[in-house]
């Protein structure tokens, strides 16, 4: 069976948004999918590299509730092509991350659900609940409570990238799989990886 493609399109200005899409990446690539990582200034100069994806996952920071003016140039950008809809009915994903637990992640996560839907394509829910144990919800998967993509606290530090949150890591590895399975899915594969 052919694998899928999968495209990362991300932009990092301290490295915190790179780590989460290498890790993704990581994840991502299994025996059924190949997985490629685009930063924007490249994804501006060489779109096919998107076009030729069966899914493109959007990764920014949050920036002052938004996506980064870098990520945003890269959207707009989109607008020579968009006309053609050359991305139609391909799925779409999105992560995001910042130093504080709210940080208005979910406004980024929405902008890049809009920005994809302008595309025409289908968006991929997170698709993992946050964990309870006797009615309280846990650090765990989902701590952040997220149900439209990805989302992520990280430290706010410049020179140093410090680890990910334990909650953070698991529900990023299970985003991870849910989109490869989504996306073999979709493609006519089976569901099981």
């Amino acid at each position: 069976m052919k694998k899928v493609t999968i495209a990362i399109v991300y932009h990092s200005r301290a490295g915190h948004t790179e780590r989460l899409a290498r890790l993704l990446t990581r994840e991502m690539t299994t025996d059924r999918s190949e997985v490629h990582l685009v930063g924007v200034d490249e994804a501006i100069a060489r779109p096919e590299l998107l076009h030729d994806a069966d899914t493109i996952v959007f990764g920014s920071p949050t920036y002052f509730g938004n996506v980064s003016a870098e990520f945003k140039q890269f959207m707009e950008s989109t607008g020579e092509f968009w006309y053609r809809q050359p991305w139609k009915d391909k799925l779409a994903a999105g992560f995001t991350l910042s130093s504080t637990i709210n940080g208005d992640k979910l406004n980024t996560l929405e902008a890049m659900m809009l920005f994809a839907c302008q595309h025409s394509m289908n968006w991929i829910s997170l698709g993992v609940l946050p964990r309870f144990l006797h009615n309280e919800q846990t650090e765990g998967q989902n701590r952040l409570a997220s149900y439209i993509g990805l989302m992520e606290q990280c430290d706010n530090g410049e020179h140093v990238i410090n680890g990910q949150h334990p909650g953070d890591l698991l529900t990023a590895e299970l985003f991870a799989r849910r989109v490869v399975q989504v996306t073999v899915r979709y493609m006519g594969g089976q569901e099981g990886i």
